[in-house]
């Protein structure tokens, strides 16, 4: 599972022309489920990424959480973060997971952020949007739940 974080004062995502759901200071998620997927690839990036320390404390300084502020959630359905484009000009989405199946595991996820008690909107999946957002500081990062696996290197 993939998820790209985006930090926001506000966002929307709008679907044939009219705005589906909104947020103010919070998350924008887009996320990407792989075919190989599973509920504990859902546990591991909904727990990473309301726990992020991504927002500032008085100082300035990244120390609080989505739940430490009680940050809005916006999750986006993303397959093409899933792209391969190792080879020719048109990325292959064959890494990622059917729609039946992605969509089972995308609702797992707003169900475990919502009962976070993190107020958590979404996308319709599977339908054409525009998302607008106002990315704060930037503040963007990549999780691949197949890294948690992965040890860190130290220097």
């Amino acid at each position: 599972m993939r998820a790209l974080v985006q930090r926001v004062s506000r966002a929307s995502v709008w679907v044939n022309s009219k705005e589906n759901s909104s947020i103010k200071l919070g998350i924008v998620i887009l996320l990407a489920i792989g075919k190989d997927d599973s509920v504990a690839d859902v546990d591991y990036i909904v727990e990473k990424i309301a726990n992020l320390r991504i927002f500032p404390n008085a100082a300035g300084k990244f120390d609080q959480s989505a739940i430490d502020i009680k940050a809005e959630l916006l999750l986006v359905s993303q397959f093409t973060l899933y792209a391969d484009t190792r080879r020719g000009r048109r990325p292959s989405f064959s890494n990622a997971a059917p729609a039946h199946f992605a969509n089972e595991l995308f609702q797992k996820a707003v169900n475990q952020f919502r009962n976070l008690n993190l107020i958590t909107r979404t996308g319709i999946f599977q339908e054409t949007m525009s998302v607008e957002l106002v990315n704060e500081g930037p503040v963007t990062i990549w999780i691949d739940s197949k890294d948690k696996d992965m040890p860190r290197k130290s220097s």
